[in-house]
């Protein structure tokens, strides 16, 4: 029986989390001290502007409540809009001509660069394009990247004007403090290298909360569903972090979901720190890479 769960989870979009898919995550409301469900989680979009959804990249139940989560929104909230850390900001004419439907999904997947395991994200794609939510690509390209990995964050000055549109505005601010500490301890250890990449991190965070920053101000009053790793919005460091320096007043909740080790009697004492809303799911579900 479990084996059968197991094929039906990961061929979504097909289904959607009924009673048995709900015995395999468990959302626990870090204001109110309890376990919730998606629909109250939805609820209380009502006095957020921006939710952040912070995932593991291939925790198959969180694909799957990442595709229910913005079913549910984009029900309840019509002005709804997702952004993705999946694709990058100079991509986003191919997106616009994918969710226009004038191009295939074959040249959309090449021509976007879509991520090795795009189906995980497909769902949600394919959703957007139905019901008409727009589709933000929040990430800088991998050509900066690699530059700021290689000669640092002052790599950046170096692009032509016509790069600017695709990267935040210069300089990109490095956060300290807990955010940079969380990073080295990840990373194992200091060193020139270590810096060069923790810039590198930055500049992802800032690329993505300048998206947001630039869609938020073109589009009042939409609620915005951001996904992205969650080292770049646990502890409400990194990206959020980032946004909230850009627009201060805005209302921002984050998710931290992840594979729970302790899945069967939660601590959610030792979790509540990362996040406004924890969601643990079944470790004992095949990961989808």
């Amino acid at each position: 029986m479990k084996k059968l769960l197991i094929a039906l989870l990961l061929s979504f979009p097909l289904i959607t989390l009924g009673q048995s898919g709900e015995q395999h995550f468990k959302i626990y409301d870090v204001k109110k001290q309890g376990i919730i469900n998606l629909d109250e989680l939805v609820a209380q979009m009502k006095d957020i502007d921006i939710l952040f959804f912070g995932e593991e990249h291939n925790d198959s139940i969180g694909h799957i409540l990442e595709f229910e989560l913005l079913k549910k929104i984009k029900t309840t909230y019509p002005k709804t809009a997702l952004t993705l850390e999946m694709f990058h900001t100079d991509t986003q004419p191919v997106i616009n001509e994918y969710l226009a439907g004038v191009i295939s999904e074959k040249n959309f997947i090449k021509e976007a660069r879509a991520w090795n395991n795009y189906k995980d994200y497909r769902p949600m794609i394919e959703f957007a394009k139905t019901n008409q939510v727009p589709v933000i690509g929040g990430n800088a390209a991998a050509r900066y990247s690699n530059a700021v990995t290689k000669s640092g964050l002052e790599a950046l000055r170096g692009f032509p004007e016509a790069s600017r549109p695709f990267l935040p505005p210069l300089p990109v601010d490095t956060a300290t403090g807990r955010y940079y500490d969380k990073f080295i301890e990840t990373l194992g250890g200091h060193n020139m290298g270590n810096m060069k990449i923790y810039q590198t991190q930055n500049l992802w965070d800032a690329a993505m909360s300048w998206s947001i920053v630039k869609y938020y101000k073109a589009n009042k009053g939409v609620k915005i569903f951001q996904v992205n790793g969650r080292f770049h919005s646990d502890e409400k460091l990194g990206t959020l972090a980032k946004l909230k320096q850009h627009l201060p007043k805005l209302k921002i909740a984050n998710i931290s979901c992840f594979s729970g080790d302790d899945f069967g009697n939660p601590d959610w004492h030792k979790h509540q720190h990362l996040a406004d809303y924890i969601i643990l799911t079944d470790p004992g579900i095949k990961r989808t890479f």
